[in-house]
């Protein structure tokens, strides 16, 4: 797995903030980088209907059911959650308690700046830097392609 360079100053903010949110376009690895970074963490990924339905339907009941901290991918299938993690991360105070992640669109942005203001570090993930490549066999095939 190529390491991101963000990976570090995400697993910084996790240590000082309670929410940590994770966007950026299709398939520029958010759910890869959350599950690397976070894999002590309850991982759900709101892709799968029944955990989607469940957010949706229940949020408060859907949050009750993680077990201690936990990633929650592509929220922006249950918006509504926000405003409850807002209420616990409130109520618990603890780094690191919720990290979030979804595809960049401004709803979803607008949604998390106004329900979890000063509760959450944004971090936009965009697809490898020739950084985070460079030595890598990926880099080695771009080189013989232009080359």
């Amino acid at each position: 797995m190529i390491q991101r360079i963000l990976s570090r100053h995400i697993r910084e903010a996790a240590g000082k903030m309670p929410v940590i949110a994770v966007t950026g376009p299709r398939q520029s690895g958010k759910s890869t980088l959350v599950q690397q970074v976070f894999p002590d963490h309850s991982y759900i990924n709101l892709e799968d209907v029944e955990h989607r339905t469940f957010a949706r339907n229940d949020p408060k009941g859907f949050l009750q059911s993680l077990k201690g901290k936990a990633v929650i991918d592509e929220v922006q299938y249950a918006p509504d959650l926000l405003s409850y993690i807002q209420v616990i991360v409130d109520r618990e105070k603890k780094p690191g308690q919720f990290v979030i992640s979804g595809s960049q669109n401004l709803l979803l942005m607008e949604s998390v700046s106004q329900s979890l203001a000063g509760r959450v570090a944004i971090f936009n993930l965009l697809p490898f830097s020739l950084e985070e490549i460079k030595d890598t066999h990926f880099a080695l095939l771009i080189m013989k392609t232009i080359y």
